[in-house]
């Protein structure tokens, strides 16, 4: 070839950098114009082609060293994947020219202006920001698809023709450097970019399509905001920043649509496996707010500044970042520590954090994502304290801070359902709640505190609406996803309670709490099979959550498999004691007529170190075992009494619950309270005339009672509707019906 430059090193080999390529020189065929930037892989330039007569790019790959080889190789294999890529968005490559050194990447020539230089300008509207990337959207999309990520999507690597296409100028392979932004991280990936980093990548994690969401999210907010997050900041204290706080602390337009907002920071979570799932949901969230811009192009719903309360910060209007410059620089230096012990310092991420928490000043939205962090884990021992620890550092420095009074309502809600049953979290919560509401309504979080607290109260139909609000605000917020499921399972939706909770397997893969739901929906419904194989998921992906196991044991003892519902629970007391737990120990105990060895598992469950003595439902599991022990049936009557005396409270907010009416019904009964007794059956049979569980109670009562024909004709209708005859001949109580001829007759 004609005037090819060729460089060789001091040995007489081929050099190992990319070659400086004078306009009027020649690449093979390709005559050079000129050099259009340089990346961290080579130097791209313009050239003509004389042989098709186009105009083309050119990115002549750089090699470090002999020990470089299998970079490049790579990325010549990433180009040819890339170059297979349909979408309109992709730039072509025509041609990759690897029999010379150094190898080239040979591709279409794009004209117009980066997305950088077109936001250097200043802000862009919402519509159209989204109208630019939502075509990114929709290309990453298919690249995902055919397994490719990008890992480096940044403004310049956006070019947005006169049409108003936007195309991809690079796909993960060298590109024209950000001199603010870049600030590569070298010791996890030299092709990243640190403004535009997801956390996890800066950890060290290999790029995914979740990095992509993120670092489209970051673009997104740069376009309408006018600047990237933390612009004051750069190199390690810029990381340091983007690893340790969360989009929420952004600062975000007062005239930005709540909408946006909301969709930025769903892209932008701190956690991958918390923001939208993937592309194809980011580009259909796009299109859905394109399609309800009205004719200038403003986007449907209220306003940043339509919401934000009174007194809110002043710094939010300013548009300045709530963390101080000097809190992250101070730090990074020890960041910088870590990066220095290699490729498997992502692993001491947990480690780094609570390091990084101390040394640093009081953080907002650390303080936030800890207490978020604990919540979802309200049932695990200690949780709940590490929840309000958080919330209450919040409020100490921010008393109106929405979010944290949100959060505290949910830890009441959470205390009041759990182990800890008691009104006065009820009362705390109510407060809570509206204080939040009043602060911000337009905040997910507490509408979902909301949901929860009207669900604990019995207003299930009323719970229902706020979760559908709160999802309507925040579509990924896991509150309430929580309580939805619950509520529809309260309120006998059980297909839509099943699909509810498939829907929340898809989204929420790694949540046990959504595998514990559809356990527990498969298990009403009948479908043991199921039910066992969701609560054995459970177990999987978090086999310290005991609840599960106390699942899992009642869904076999229901099989019959007594023996293997023991050594469940046995699996799960080796973990830690529960109410809950001991009271599944001592029903597999009763179904074995161990009725000692039940006993002592009801007392466990009613103790205040090892159960919960606030729940009316452990005492009358005791007093019904009691009973069958000689000489103990004043106890028995007594644990009666002081399970009346707990139900009664929550049977007074909510008259109609069918399950709360039919234990009162039979906690009478068993106290030979007759007409009590039967008016909560005939109420429960009014309220649930076609579930087999409240016709099987009205049985039990009656034949307490001593009307055996009402009995029979109960226990008959619930046989019909599907309950069992195991569990009907297991039952001690029924042992006298189950000898009369009329029995199943």
């Amino acid at each position: 070839m004609q005037n090819q430059p060729t460089v060789t090193n001091s040995n007489g080999d081929d050099a190992a950098d990319a070659v400086e390529l004078p306009s009027g020189s020649y690449y093979k065929h390709y005559q050079i114009e000129g050099q259009l930037g340089e990346g961290g892989f080579g130097h791209v330039f313009q050239a003509w082609d004389p042989k098709l007569c186009r105009h083309v790019a050119i990115k002549q790959l750089k090699i470090d060293s002999q020990e470089s080889a299998p970079a490049t190789a790579k990325l010549l294999k990433e180009a040819r994947l890339a170059a297979s890529l349909k979408h309109a968005a992709f730039v072509q490559i025509f041609a990759i020219e690897d029999d010379v050194s150094p190898a080239a990447i040979v591709m279409e020539l794009i004209q117009g202006k980066t997305l950088k230089q077109l936001m250097q300008q200043g802000p862009v509207s919402a519509s159209r920001a989204i109208e630019w990337l939502v075509q990114v959207a929709a290309a990453m999309q298919v690249a995902h698809q055919a397994g490719l990520v990008h890992g480096d999507l940044k403004p310049s690597n956006l070019m947005v023709e006169a049409s108003g296409r936007v195309r991809i100028l690079d796909f993960g392979l060298a590109s024209q450097d950000d001199a603010q932004a870049t600030g590569s991280v070298s010791y996890a990936d030299p092709q990243g970019t640190i403004a535009y980093m997801a956390p996890e990548r800066l950890l060290g994690r290999a790029a995914d399509a979740q990095a992509d969401v993120y670092a489209l999210g970051v673009m997104l907010y740069e376009a309408v905001a006018g600047h990237r997050p933390f612009p004051e900041l750069q190199g390690l204290a810029l990381a340091a920043a983007h690893m340790q706080s969360n989009s929420e602390t952004w600062s975000f337009p007062p005239q930005l649509e709540t909408t946006v907002v909301q969709l930025i920071l769903s892209m932008t979570a701190r956690q991958p496996e918390r923001r939208i799932p993937g592309m194809a949901a980011v580009a259909e969230r796009m299109q859905d707010l394109l399609a309800h811009a009205d004719a200038s192009g403003m986007l449907s719903g209220t306003t940043v500044s339509d919401t934000l309360p009174v007194a809110a910060p002043a710094q939010l209007m300013a548009g300045q970042s709530q963390i101080p410059t000097t809190t992250w620089r101070r730090y990074a230096s020890i960041f910088a520590a870590v990066v220095v012990l290699g490729l498997g310092a992502w692993k001491t991420y947990p480690y780094l954090e609570d390091k990084l928490s101390l040394l640093k000043p009081y953080s907002e939205a650390l303080s936030m994502q800890q207490g978020i962090q604990a919540l979802q884990l309200f049932d695990r021992p200690g949780s709940l304290d590490k929840a309000t620890k958080s919330f209450e550092t919040i409020l100490r420095h921010n008393p109106e801070n929405a979010a944290a009074v949100a959060g505290m309502a949910l830890v009441y809600c959470y205390r009041y359902a759990s182990d800890e049953r008691d009104e006065l979290w009820l009362s705390k919560a109510d407060a809570s709640v509206q204080h939040a509401l009043k602060l911000n309504a337009q905040l997910a979080i507490a509408h979902a505190a909301n949901g929860l607290l009207q669900l604990n109260k019995g207003n299930r139909k009323e719970a229902l609406e706020i979760f559908n609000r709160a999802l309507a605000l925040d579509a990924l917020n896991r509150f309430a996803w929580y309580g939805k499921f619950e509520t529809l399972v309260k309120l006998g939706r059980l297909d839509e309670a099943r699909d509810f909770a498939l829907d929340a397997r898809k989204r929420f893969p790694d949540d046990r709490y959504f595998a514990d739901g559809l356990g527990t929906a498969h298990y009403i419904a009948g479908d043991l099979a199921s039910a066992e194989q969701a609560f054995r998921d459970s177990i999987q992906l978090q086999p310290d959550a005991v609840n599960a196991y106390a699942n899992l044991s009642a869904t076999m003892s229901r099989q019959g498999r007594t023996e293997d519902a023991l050594h469940v629970l046995q699996q799960g007391l080796q973990i830690r004691s529960s109410g809950r737990l001991n009271t599944a120990l001592g029903v597999a105990l009763f179904q074995k007529a161990d009725y000692l060895g039940a006993a002592s598992a009801f007392e466990q469950a009613v103790a205040p170190d090892k159960g919960n003595p606030a729940n009316y439902s452990y005492w009358a599991n005791l007093a019904d075992t009691l009973l069958w022990i000689p000489g103990r049936k004043p106890e028995a009557r007594a644990a009666y009494l002081k399970a009346k005396e707990l139900l009664a409270p929550h049977l007074l907010r909510a008259p109609d619950d069918v399950v709360l009416v039919y234990r009162m019904g039979l906690y009478s009964a068993r106290l030979g309270e007759k007409e009590e007794a039967v008016r909560h059956i005939r109420h429960a049979l009014e309220l649930a005339p076609a579930n087999a569980n409240v016709h099987f109670r009205a049985g039990m009562a009656y034949e307490l009672l001593g009307d055996r024909q009402l009995a029979l004709a109960e226990i008959a209708k619930a046989v019909q509707l599907g309950f069992p005859v195991k569990s009907i001949e297991a039952e001690p109580d029924l042992m006298a019906l189950r000898r009369d001829p009329a029995y199943l007759k």
